[in-house]
């Protein structure tokens, strides 16, 4: 579940995409610009207890990843305890969200993933925070009641129920929602999935627990990781796209074509540069088949649509958007431009400094690091911009029994020219290259210290001799000849 977005709606994985420019990925946008007067945390006065929340000098609104890492901030600050509020539609507390479209579809006897083994913040190694110790913390959780509305003069949020929230300081970290299929070509249909929480996984278990015939809809990260969960329930499995090849954002064809047999090697059919008409329904509702614009008919007792997700900005519209790449408006310190109101995690239009451009990125990485860095903001006389390093990973086919297990990690921009070195057996990596410059690399299947070293690459962004590197005759080798031209510039 992860992308960086543009102005578009995202329908199939990530987009590195720069906002404010044409499709080229090398236009640079003008930064965002705002105001850093009275940036101080608020005080208020509270006059009766006609407010439902206790907890009132910081509300967090959301809880996801970001809300979960920003409550250990607090916590860390010793900020939390009768000061932190976290209200969420959630029915639970934070939990790492990339597990729904991985380990915790596996099949009941293929150990999968459940609650509380994937609370945050353990997807970072850190302690599984559970219900209760959101109560050992003396952090107000409020579930199962979204914010409708926010009164920003009074500092006060009003949920769905109707309760009145006092806030002093905001943090929104509502995330995003699944984009849909309209009901009238059959989005709402029985056995129809997005899968954005854990009701909608188990949604999508109990389909899976009696299907036949699977359609994936969409070729990037939310298709290829549930069409491989899918293979586990040894189901028959297809994943239809518009794009010519899988993760036409990131990878190039020749490496989407190594993933693509791969996944028929698992039995996974596809049907590409397909435009879709409508689901079919049988006579009890329940979806039968996806129509295609060339009046074909897929048969699927279960669909599974993966185009994309769309920032919740939800009633927080007047704190200001950024019209270009969705989401509210923040600066480098996730400040938005009123004074003791921030955004954090998917939701957030950020600074992307190390290229010079404003983004949003809709990734567990960024959810955890912004959240971070904003609280440590907040709470501290921390001012250092956010620079963030943009990162996306993706593991699949690691259910207990598989032949094959897939773990590729992308650091940096894939911008400029491509190499790519190795055979997929099991490894291979790919280098983007731009005006001489290593931009970003994409490895598969690497060791603890190779995956440790992308990072580096991607920020140093060294001189490459590209035709050295397009002679390298292993994975290893290439990695030696970019780590060798990070010593060169090092000892410059």
């Amino acid at each position: 579940m992860a992308s960086i977005s543009n102005a578009l709606s995202l329908k199939h994985g990530l987009s590195l995409w720069c906002p404010q420019s044409t499709p080229s990925v090398n236009r640079i946008s003008q930064p965002c610009s705002i105001s850093s007067t009275n940036f101080r945390r608020r005080s208020f006065s509270v006059s009766a207890s006609s407010f439902a929340n206790e907890n009132r000098e910081f509300v967090i609104v959301g809880g996801g990843n970001a809300a979960g890492y920003a409550a250990r901030t607090f916590v860390e600050h010793g900020m939390a305890d009768g000061k932190l509020c976290i209200v969420s539609k959630e029915a639970y507390a934070p939990y790492e969200r990339p597990a729904l479209t991985k380990g915790y579809l596996f099949p009941h006897d293929k150990k999968p993933a459940r609650l509380p083994g994937f609370h945050t913040c353990v997807g970072s190694g850190g302690e599984r925070q559970t219900p209760d110790w959101y109560k050992e913390k003396g952090i107000e959780m409020l579930h199962e009641d979204p914010v409708s509305d926010i009164d920003i003069e009074k500092q006060t949020l009003k949920t769905s129920s109707g309760k009145l929230l006092k806030f002093g300081s905001l943090i929104i970290a509502t995330g995003c929602t699944a984009s849909r299929f309209p009901d009238k070509i059959g989005g709402n249909l029985s056995g129809v999935h997005y899968v954005r929480d854990v009701a909608d996984a188990n949604s999508l278990i109990s389909s899976l627990e009696k299907a036949k015939k699977v359609v994936v809809v969409g070729g990037g990260y939310i298709g290829m990781e549930v069409a491989a969960a899918a293979v586990a329930w040894k189901v028959d499995t297809t994943i239809i796209f518009p794009e010519e090849h899988l993760m036409t954002r990131l990878f190039t064809p020749s490496l989407a074509q190594k993933y693509e047999q791969l996944y028929q090697d698992f039995g996974v059919k596809f049907v590409k540069g397909a435009s879709i008409s409508n689901l079919e329904a049988g006579s009890d509702g329940h979806v039968v088949g996806v129509k295609l614009a060339n009046g074909s008919i897929i048969e699927a007792d279960t669909v599974v649509v993966g185009i994309g997700a769309k920032p919740a900005v939800g009633p927080f519209e007047s704190v200001g958007l950024n019209t270009t790449v969705g989401g509210i408006q923040v600066d480098g310190l996730f400040r938005t431009s009123i004074p003791g109101i921030f955004a954090i995690g998917d939701v957030a239009a950020f600074p992307l400094k190390i290229y010079d451009r404003t983004t949003r990125v809709e990734h567990v990485d960024h959810a955890r690091r912004s959240a971070q860095h904003c609280v440590k903001s907040l709470l501290t006389a921390h001012t250092d911009t956010y620079d963030y390093l943009p990162y996306f990973y993706s593991r699949v086919f690691e259910y207990e029994g598989s032949p094959r297990k897939v773990w590729w990690q992308f650091f940096g921009d894939n911008v400029g020219e491509t190499v790519e070195i190795g055979n997929f057996d099991p490894k291979v990596a790919t280098f983007w290259i731009d005006s001489g410059k290593l931009k970003g690399v994409l490895l598969e299947s690497g060791s603890p210290e190779e995956f440790q070293l992308l990072p580096k690459i991607a920020r140093s962004q060294p001189f490459v001799d590209k035709a050295k590197l397009e002679k390298a005759s292993s994975v290893e080798e290439a990695l030696e000849i970019v780590q060798s031209s990070l010593k060169v510039e090092a000892a410059v």
